[in-house]
């Protein structure tokens, strides 16, 4: 049987939107997104679903250290979040003047693109 090549989501959001996290332990968190992973429908918010690390040492005399850093969430578990009228939305596709296809926020009619 010959591999697949794994499915790429299509996701409502993409790299630099503003988000606010609606389920899990981090809800009504605000944040920026910082990577995309397309294939999985995840996403890696600023801030958000941080995870801590204990990296021992390496060398002799090096202590060890604890780092945190931010885990991916499911692209399902965030919505786009208008900056300037403090509110959610859900996300529409409409055309510009100039005939392109743009995201626009369906709450306050706020162009993403």
């Amino acid at each position: 049987m010959a591999d697949k090549q794994p499915v790429r989501f299509r996701m409502h959001v993409r790299k630099g939107d503003t988000v606010q996290v609606v389920a899990g332990s981090d809800k009504g968190k605000v944040g920026e997104i910082i990577k995309t992973f397309p294939k999985t429908s995840k996403v890696l918010v600023k801030g958000v679903n941080i995870r801590t690390k204990h990296v021992k040492p390496q060398q002799e005399g090096e202590s060890g250290q604890i780092i945190t850093s931010e885990a991916p969430i499911h692209s399902s578990n965030v919505m786009l979040y208008s900056s300037k009228q403090k509110i959610v939305s859900r996300v529409c596709y409409t055309f510009n003047a100039d005939g392109r296809k743009v995201r626009m926020l369906k709450k306050t009619g706020e162009i993403i693109d």
